[in-house]
């Protein structure tokens, strides 16, 4: 038996990340061994997991991973450590399609409580009818306890504490409002960046979660047998020398994904920031970030631009790492930046458009999953006239989402996930 959860809320801005990492740093230094997990495809707060808990966070997502691949995925990580904390997305019942891959969803797949974090900040006996909805709504999960948060006075919570006993909903206490345990926000979600102390932060939020929150009942309240699991797959069937971009600009990877991509041969990592010379390599792997951030070096990169221009191997590139490879990124100021140029497209960070959802890529009789997030757009519709590419979206609606494929490049502004399709992607990229 193992405490195993998922952390959610009745909507968005409840504080969930918050008391997500505040959770895994105080457990990680009461000398457990935490694994954080994120449900759906963020990049961002598994980041911030990574960091509160020392153990690098894994995303399962029901619409990109095959069922038996996620179940897999968990019961690996999950015997591995002491204590498993899934952070939900969006409001618990909220999926691509009603509640198709959301929090609720993956917690009744995986057989796992759930504790609610209400902001109880206007509300008192209230409560009462809100918790009494997400109880009953969906009866093949269980809530095993709620946080309130924003709450300031003992007084106010006892109210709260009455109306989740009324309920039957054990309350497990409340946080006041603290803003110093606030992490700074993008336009792309939570902030990441080398200029914020989040070591700090997430000290102090644990430190005030512990204060108020009484761990032991916590843990005690979310046991669950842990389903021990095989290995992961590590041996490489292949020997392909695989290079990865990673830096300030580029990092949004899956764990799973290079998990994968290490079944084909080694794996090394370099920085189009800094770098001035390419590692030998067979692939190459470009993934999104946050280039628009870092134009000016990227372009005075000469050296390495110029030797991505005459790269003769395979490369995989997503959002920015697209953007990356035409021919050059407008910032917001109307400023041009030139970038490698291997694709016939500008792309631009003006008259920003969130271009958001699941996405489906059908090339040939090859199907890829992944998700699609981003502002910045093409200057221009790119002139692309392959027909045996379809991108779909959760509702299997076609989209006009462009896909660069020739017989060396596989580019979108999609991130793809193939921790469980990896042979799908050798087909596209002409590996086999």
């Amino acid at each position: 038996m193992k405490p195993q959860f998922l952390i959610a809320a009745p909507h968005s801005g409840a504080g969930k990340t918050t008391v997500t990492l505040a959770l895994l740093r105080a457990l990680q230094r009461s000398g457990r061994k935490v694994q954080p997990f994120k449900c759906g495809p963020d990049y961002l707060d598994p980041k911030h997991h990574t960091l509160a808990a020392g153990q690098t966070s894994i995303n399962l997502d029901q619409y990109m991973m095959q069922e038996q691949h996620l179940l897999e995925r968990y019961h690996w990580y999950t015997s591995q450590a002491d204590v498993s904390i899934i952070e939900g997305v969006m409001g618990l019942f909220d999926g691509a399609r009603k509640m198709e891959g959301s929090s609720a969803s993956l917690a009744a797949l995986l057989d796992i409580p759930v504790i609610l974090v209400v902001n109880a900040k206007a509300m008192a006996y209230s409560a009462a009818a809100l918790l009494y909805g997400y109880k009953h709504f969906f009866p093949e999960i269980q809530i095993a306890g709620v946080i309130f948060n924003f709450v300031n006075t003992p007084s106010h919570y006892r109210i709260l504490e009455e109306a989740a006993a009324d309920v039957g909903i054990p309350a497990l206490g409340y946080l006041p409002e603290q803003p110093e345990v606030k992490i700074p926000s993008r336009h792309l979600g939570l902030h990441i960046s080398a200029e914020t102390d989040y070591n700090t932060i997430i000290d102090a939020a644990a430190d005030h979660l512990t204060a108020h929150i009484d761990l032991e009942q916590l843990l005690q309240r979310t046991l669950r047998p842990a389903v021990v699991d095989t290995a992961l797959a590590t041996t490489s069937s292949t020997q392909l020398r695989i290079a990865v971009a990673q830096d300030e600009a580029f990092n949004f990877t899956y764990r799973e994904n290079i998990n994968a991509l290490s079944q084909l041969g080694p794996v090394t990592y370099f920085s189009p920031l800094t770098d001035t010379a390419l590692p030998e390599a067979d692939l190459l792997y470009l993934p999104g970030g946050y280039p628009e951030l870092h134009l000016p070096q990227l372009a005075a990169n000469h050296t390495l631009l110029e030797q991505l221009r005459q790269y003769k191997g395979r490369i995989l590139a997503e959002c920015g790492g697209m953007m990356y490879l035409g021919e050059s990124i407008v910032d917001e100021n109307g400023i041009a930046y030139p970038m490698v140029g291997l694709l016939p497209v500008q792309t631009s960070m003006q008259r920003k458009k969130l271009s958001l959802g699941y996405r489906e890529v059908h090339i040939g009789d090859v199907v890829l999953k992944g998700h699609e997030f981003h502002y910045s757009q093409f200057t221009a519709q790119p002139d692309i006239t392959q027909t045996d590419i379809r991108v779909l979206n959760a509702r299997n609606e076609m989209l006009p989402t462009p896909v660069f494929h020739t017989s060396n490049i596989l580019a979108s502004y999609m991130h793809f996930y193939w921790g469980d399709q990896l042979s799908g992607l050798k087909k596209v990229l002409g590996l086999l």
